[in-house]
């Protein structure tokens, strides 16, 4: 066993506790959240006078490997400019040294606080397609969520729908520049921390700073249950847009609920399927057939036979169809009234 001094004691409990901000544009207002390597509070841009969410980092980082990738997730969230997304406004360093970026302060509940304010499918299916067309855009810039699960998606008070939580993205392509150190930013190595203060869990399980070394080795990064099945073996190189499609899956079918038909069992299955080739080939082929159920159309992951066939256009056009029927049972009465 390791003994601290009463010094280093002190230190890790300055470090742990609310962040000093003095020497940047921002007041402290309160915690808000507490995630795998940062704790996010409420703060006042003073210059602007408006609300932001400091996310700082809050683990011990001697390598400086967790600032690094905390800077990466800001360079993520300004290159992801879409209604969708949360922005990032700044990016800088507290006087101890610890890296921190500004973006917008979201007001809301999570997917999966909100659910029970969802009683209808349909709502929740619509929901479920905004949070598609989101991650379609993060994925035409070449990023992937890889931490897609119903705590890190927010809904507003009008029904605005936020993905967050992009400290875990993995990068497709050249794009070296969002990797670069943070040492334009870095005044001193961020100095150690404690995880404390009033804030609650953010919920992201990026765990420790040896995770950001060996992202690219083999490590297991996201949350069991939500994690496609090549992401939880460890295969990075194996990642695409199909990992994510496999979160999605997972949120649609928690959105689902319990008993669904099977055209929807259907699409939830294809999203989920074990191997990558077998799912959707991208979010928006998931939202499309979503749409297509939503429509009342055949969707392309269930082949139904002919008696669901038109069960399914009996269903969509049941007015149409009520009015035929009733005209032919009058006009059949009418019949046998002037027969008689």
């Amino acid at each position: 066993m390791t003994w601290l001094s009463d010094g280093a004691v002190a230190r890790l409990r300055a470090a742990g506790g609310a962040p000093d901000l003095s020497g940047t544009k921002y007041r402290l207002l309160e915690g808000v959240a507490r995630g795998g390597m940062g704790a996010v509070y409420l703060a006042e841009d003073i210059h602007l006078g408006r609300r932001v969410a400091l996310k700082v980092l809050d683990l011990p980082d001697p390598g400086g490997e967790l600032a690094r990738r905390l800077m990466q997730e800001a360079r993520v969230l300004a290159r992801l400019e879409h209604p969708g997304i949360v922005p990032v406004h700044d990016v800088g360093a507290l006087a101890d040294g610890r890296v921190f970026y500004a973006m917008k302060f979201v007001e809301g509940l999570r997917l999966d606080q909100h659910l029970a304010r969802m009683a209808s499918l349909p709502e929740r299916l619509r929901l479920f397609g905004k949070i598609c067309e989101a991650v379609a855009f993060a994925h035409a810039r070449g990023i992937l969520h890889r931490d897609l699960k119903p705590e890190n998606i927010m809904v507003g008070p009008f029904g605005e729908v936020l993905v967050m939580d992009w400290g875990l993205a993995k990068i497709l392509g050249d794009a070296q520049d969002l990797r670069s150190p943070a040492t334009q930013i870095s005044a001193a190595p961020p100095a150690p921390m404690l995880s404390g203060g009033r804030a609650t869990r953010e919920g992201s399980t990026a765990s420790t700073g040896a995770d950001a070394a060996e992202t690219a080795h083999g490590a297991v990064l996201g949350t069991p249950g939500y994690m496609a099945p090549e992401q939880a073996r460890g295969e990075v190189s194996r990642l695409d847009e199909r990992a994510d499609v496999y979160s999605l899956g997972a949120i649609l079918k928690l959105l689902a609920g319990p008993s669904v038909s099977r055209p929807l069992a259907a699409i939830i299955a294809k999203a989920m399927a074990a191997e990558p080739g077998g799912r959707y080939a991208s979010a928006e082929e998931l939202a499309a057939d979503v749409t297509r159920y939503l429509d009342g159309l055949p969707v392309a992951a269930y082949p139904e036979s002919i008696f669901e066939r038109a069960g399914r256009l009996l269903a969509r056009h049941r007015v149409a169809v009520m009015l035929v029927l009733s005209y032919i049972v009058i006009r059949a009465l009418i019949l046998v009234f002037l027969g008689r």
